[in-house]
């Protein structure tokens, strides 16, 4: 296992992040706990020192999973990482109910990297006018912390402003070789990594996307003249950025956390040659024929009156034909856009036709009849 270094950090952290948001399922569609603490386990023993979950993931059983998981002296050998749940919170004194209530879910008297959870602009509007860096400051102070951080859905300005109004240990950011300019993006990137931040990236794989076995790109990655798995490709990408401190993988089988502990040992910044590169290009060029609807998400079309956000509409239906995957595609379209990370549910089928959107959109789409295919795609 390679190891990478935050500046404003102690300890050295593995480049490769055990991500437990997808764990394995048992045919209850619960948490398979025997087959995800071996997992755990098994990233901890080769060399994986990170472990990040969140109040959320699997309906609130991440957690005490987790913490169950790091029993028996695993807490001690590794870097524990949470998320304070942004959308939940309604006052001072609740950020602290949520921080002690997830100190017992993890069973720990501490946290070392802890997150404001999925920030975008009204989420951190309200935290600030809450307290939450008093919040943070008091939790460092009295140790139920050690390091404060967000994670981030918005765009790059609004992450520069996010970073400059606190003392920021990290930043955590979705960034893979397809979302070099989405979200923070590449310019967020080198902009936190130039305020001394530390980089943890989430999504390298496009929630498994960019691992897919599809035509058309397989040919692109077999003229590399060392072969490797898409998903290896995907992860390497990420770790040539030496801005990057960790990596998350999102792992759901055993498979996947050996053959990314073994990638892991390869994950050098800047070790990617430049014919590599070129296919990385040519492979982004590929998917970016699979476009149906050519949005280049400057949302002009908004606010629509009837709460439809339209460019992430045509977003995720580009991407369920991007990767031909309309089954995992769909189920983030419905916790994104249903309202699960907060807000109101803005899906496709709210559109009343009223044609407003039409008259203020510069590439002159036709959003309405766009919006009939997302939701002949996804459903009502």
């Amino acid at each position: 296992m390679l190891y990478r270094k935050m500046k404003k950090a102690a300890p050295d952290l593995s480049i490769l992040g055990f991500g437990c948001m997808r764990l394995p399922l048992n045919e209850s569609g619960q948490i398979d706990e025997d087959e995800a603490t071996g997992m755990i386990r098994y990233a901890i023993d080769h060399g994986v020192n990170y472990i990040d979950t969140a109040y959320p993931y699997h309906n609130g059983e991440s957690e005490p999973v987790v913490g169950r998981a790091l029993a028996e002296g695993y807490r001690e050998k590794v870097h524990l990482a949470t998320k304070l749940p942004s959308w939940l919170i309604k006052s001072r004194e609740e950020m602290d109910k949520y921080l002690d209530e997830q100190l017992a879910r993890l069973r720990t008297d501490s946290i070392d990297f802890y997150l404001l959870h999925g920030l975008n602009e009204p989420f951190w509007e309200n935290l600030s006018a809450l307290g939450v860096t008093d919040f943070l400051d008091d939790a460092i102070a009295d140790e139920r912390i050690r390091y404060a951080g967000f994670s981030f859905h918005d765009n790059t300005k609004v992450f520069k402003e996010i970073v400059k109004s606190y003392d920021w240990t990290f930043a955590q950011i979705q960034y893979n070789f397809m979302d070099e300019h989405y979200q923070a993006g590449t310019n967020g990137l080198k902009y936190a990594a130039k305020k001394g931040l530390g980089i943890v990236v989430m999504e390298p794989i496009r929630g498994g996307l960019l691992a897919r076995d599809l035509a058309g790109i397989s040919e692109i990655w077999k003229k590399a003249d060392v072969q490797h798995t898409p998903a290896e490709w995907a992860l390497r990408w990420v770790w040539n950025h030496p801005e990057v401190t960790v990596v998350l993988s999102g792992m759901s089988a055993p498979e996947q956390v050996r053959q990314n502990v073994e990638c892991a040992k390869n994950g050098l910044p800047n070790s990617l040659k430049k014919a590599e590169l070129t296919l990385f290009k040519s492979v982004k060029e590929e998917l970016e024929k699979r476009i149906i609807i050519p949005c280049t998400g400057c949302k002009y079309c908004e606010p629509c009156p009837h709460g439809v956000s339209i460019p992430e509409c045509f977003e995720y239906y580009n991407r369920g034909h991007m990767y031909d995957d309309e089954e995992q595609t769909r189920q983030i379209y419905l916790a994104f856009l249903g309202g699960f990370f907060g807000g109101n549910p803005s899906y496709a089928s709210f559109c009343q036709e009223c044609g407003e959107c039409e008259e203020k959109c510069p590439q002159s789409l036709p959003i309405r009849d766009n919006l009939k295919n997302v939701v002949e795609y996804f459903g009502k």
